[in-house]
């Protein structure tokens, strides 16, 4: 199985992975799951570490990718047609990390780990 983790779940993952759901720990602790982040998440994080929002244990430059490695996770780039899938979706979500990484999870096929209900309103599988 392969999932994506949103920005959030990512960093709860990091910090408190308490705050998932017992549904979510069991997916992401599966030896079988292959857990990818979004370039996406990486640059929302960086924007909030930048203004101030978000705290990190470290430069977001270096612990961002060190973290993905650490935990095996893999890096999802962004690709043309995953902007244009995001651009034209509908406007249940005015977040455009969110929308963005809702694009992902509809053409990879992945279902996304979230907390967010309104990712639920797109046409995609979502876990928590």
């Amino acid at each position: 199985m392969r999932v994506l983790l949103d920005t959030q779940a990512f960093l709860w993952w990091l910090s408190d992975a308490s705050r998932l759901t017992d549904r979510a720990l069991e997916v992401l602790g599966d030896p079988g799951t292959e857990v990818c982040v979004s370039v996406a998440s990486a640059w929302e994080i960086a924007i909030k570490a930048q203004s101030g929002r978000l705290e990190l244990a470290g430069p977001v430059e270096t612990y961002v990718p060190e973290q993905i490695r650490h935990h095996g996770f893999t890096p999802l780039e962004i690709h043309l047609d995953h902007a244009l899938r995001a651009g034209g979706l509908p406007r249940h979500h005015a977040d455009p990390f969110d929308r963005l990484l809702v694009a992902q999870g509809q053409l990879e096929n992945l279902p996304i780990v979230t907390i967010d209900p309104l990712i639920g309103l797109y046409d995609v599988e979502t876990i928590w």
